[in-house]
Formats: C-alpha cells, sequence, structure tokens
C-alpha cells in the first residue's frame, strides 16, 4: 500500500501543480494588463514597469488561495480518469485498493493541501497584499473606500466616538481624520476634532497633527458655550488599532483570521453591525476543508468505465464544477448577509452541499455499481 500511496500522492502533486501553475499564469497576465492605467496614472510619480510587476506578483498568493480547491478537483480528476481510462486502476483494485482504502489515500494528501491553503490563506496572501496596498499608496495615493473614507465607532466609558478617516497611506498614517464625541447619557453631541494627519501610537491611542477642535460646553442649556481650538497636535485615547482601520478600509477576506475575530469583537462591542465580518470569518474556517471536499468528489472519476480517449470532456467537467462551487461559495456569503443567516451557515452551506453531493457521487459510483 506504501507504493501504490505514493504513486498516486505523486500523480495527483504533479498534475495539481501543473494545473496551479496554468492558472496563476493566466491571473498575473490579466493582473498585469490590469496595470496599465495605473501605470499611466502614476508615471509622474516613479511607478514603472518593475514596480507593477512587484505588486501583480504580490497578488499571486492570494490568487493561490482562492483557487487551490478548484486546481485539486481539476488536477485530481484528471488523475483518477486517466487511470480509469488505462485500466491502471483496476489493476490497483485487483491488488487491494479496496473503496475505502482509495478514499483514504486521496483524503490523508487533502489534509495536507487544506494546510497549504491555510497558511497561503492566514498568513502569506494577507501580509502580500498589505504590502502590495503600501506599494500603490506609495505612488498612485493613499489607501480609501469611495469618497467619503472608512466610518468607525468606539464606546468608552463615558462617551460615544463616530470616527471618520478619509485615507490610510503607505507608511501606517491616516489622514482626513473626523471624530465626533457624544455624551452616553443623553446622546448630544460634545466635540468634534479634525485633523489632517495621524498616526498610531505604541500605547493605546492616536498623535494627531494639525487639529482643530470644537467643544460645546452645554452645563448651561439657556446660553451653550463653543469653544474653538487650533492645536499643533494632539492625542486621543482608543482602542481602535491599525488592523481595525485597515480592515475598515481593505476587503475582510485579505485579512487574518484573528484580525477579524478582533475587528468582529470590537463593532460588537460598539453595537455595530458584524454580519459581513462573521461570514468572512466562517469562510475563512471553513474554506481550507473543500480541498477534501474536491478529493472526495474527484474519487468517483476513477471507477467510470470508458476507453475513448475522451478525458478533456472530464476535466472540462470538473472545471464548471469547480467554478460552481467558487460562485456558489461568493452568492451564499452576499445572500446570508442580505437575509441575515447565521454567519456559519451562510459560510458552510456550500461545503456541506458538495460535500453530499461527492459522497452520493461515491456511494453510487462506487459501492452500488
Amino acid at each position: 500500500m506504501k507504493t501504490i500511496r505514493r504513486y498516486i500522492h505523486g500523480e495527483v502533486l504533479r498534475s495539481v501543480g501543473f494545473v496551479t501553475l496554468a492558472f496563476l499564469a493566466l491571473f498575473f497576465f490579466f493582473d498585469f494588463v490590469d496595470q496599465f492605467g495605473e501605470l499611466r496614472r502614476g508615471a509622474e510619480a516613479g511607478y514603472s514597469v518593475a514596480y507593477a510587476l512587484l505588486y501583480v506578483a504580490l497578488q499571486i498568493p492570494g490568487h493561490l488561495y482562492e483557487l487551490l480547491p478548484i486546481t485539486v478537483l481539476i488536477g485530481t480528476i484528471y488523475v483518477m480518469a486517466r487511470l480509469a481510462e488505462s485500466s491502471e486502476f483496476t489493476i490497483l483494485r485487483t491488488s487491494g485498493l479496496g473503496p475505502q482504502r482509495a478514499l483514504a489515500t486521496l483524503l490523508s494528501l487533502g489534509v495536507g493541501f487544506v494546510m497549504l491553503t491555510f497558511v497561503f490563506g492566514d498568513y502569506v496572501a494577507p501580509a502580500a497584499n498589505r504590502a502590495a496596498q503600501q506599494l500603490q499608496a506609495r505612488f498612485l495615493g493613499d489607501i480609501t473606500i469611495g469618497r467619503t473614507g472608512a466610518w468607525m465607532k468606539d464606546r468608552q466609558a463615558q462617551q460615544n466616538y463616530s470616527v471618520n478617516v478619509g485615507s490610510l497611506g503607505s507608511d501606517g498614517g491616516m489622514a482626513q481624520i473626523r471624530i465626533f464625541e457624544f455624551d452616553n447619557a443623553d446622546g448630544r453631541l460634545r466635540s468634534t476634532t479634525q485633523a489632517a494627519k495621524g498616526q498610531f501610537t505604541d500605547g493605546s491611542g492616536w498623535q494627531l497633527q494639525d487639529v482643530v477642535r470644537r467643544v460645546y460646553d452645554a452645563s448651561q442649556p439657556e446660553a451653550p458655550v463653543l469653544k474653538v481650538e487650533k492645536l499643533p497636535e494632539w492625542r486621543w485615547p482608543t482602542t481602535i488599532t491599525l488592523d481595525m482601520v485597515g480592515a475598515a478600509l481593505l476587503s475582510p477576506d485579505r485579512m487574518q483570521t484573528l484580525d477579524l475575530y478582533q475587528y468582529i469583537t470590537h463593532l460588537q462591542a460598539n453595537g455595530q453591525n458584524a454580519q459581513r465580518y462573521e461570514i468572512e470569518f466562517w469562510r475563512k474556517v471553513f474554506y481550507p476543508l473543500s480541498c477534501l471536499v474536491m478529493m472526495v468528489l474527484a474519487l468517483p472519476f476513477a471507477y467510470l468505465h470508458f476507453r475513448s480517449g475522451n478525458i478533456a470532456g472530464y476535466v472540462f467537467g470538473g472545471v464548471l464544477i469547480g467554478i460552481s462551487f467558487f460562485l456558489l461559495n461568493n452568492v451564499f456569503g452576499f445572500i446570508g448577509n442580505l437575509r441575515n443567516w447565521e454567519p456559519w451557515v451562510a459560510a458552510a452551506l456550500p461545503g456541506i452541499l458538495y460535500s453530499l453531493l461527492s459522497l452520493g457521487a461515491f456511494s453510487w459510483l462506487v459501492l452500488r455499481r
């Protein structure tokens, strides 16, 4: 069995590696073509072809994380169909490779793909994406969303704060900051703060520059007083970190699982809706396990009986199945957010559906026929 396991694992690894490289090369080409507009826009700032190639290269870990379940399915289907066509799998079956052992052989390799997907999705891709965003911000302007930037809340002992950050620079500095302070007791506006720039300090707070503060003194309701202060620097104590601001400005699928959990906790503590981020959190938990589902889904192709050399048709079917899983995984996230489903249900449902499909196909084609 060691020889059989080594042979199947080697064939699957070579096939999956080839398919993965082909897809990554295709995405690399598309991303580089998409950079032509950025090259024109950032030419005066020094954004050259070399920097564009570096930016595109930093996108590869994210693409690899998204593509691995699909390439595992396509590569494994190709190997299983080729073994069936050449009758090699029939010989392996007569040598003692029963359905349970064949399934265990593929799942043991699938665990490795699960670990690889998790490492790239939780460590390599977030770090590479952060570096890519900082590279573009260096030449093409700060990171921002729309015209209003990102809005956050910070609930403290006596006050509530609504915070707006216009953009985030490549050095981690903030720009166009607005802070609105409200009283916890009656909800009245107590002060507004505007700052041109800001930095995250080592402790819990922001160091703001070029500050204009407007403080409303309502101790005498019949004659409220407005005090205006202009300060070169001012420190605002807060628990909002760089990762939280980055999460509000960037897509949550590029964050680490731990960072997502901390940001969800912050949103819930401040009474904000965290549904979108909770769905993304559970998607990052369940997505690596889809490699196992794809392995089980590919195994029945080894039990098909054909000799006409039409492997391409089965591989094309595998491509369609992989694309449908990818689309369904994204669609269920949007539907779950709109319909207010339980986050783990919206994230796990595509994997559950494809697990049932793969086990049904395995039972019908392998155990019943």
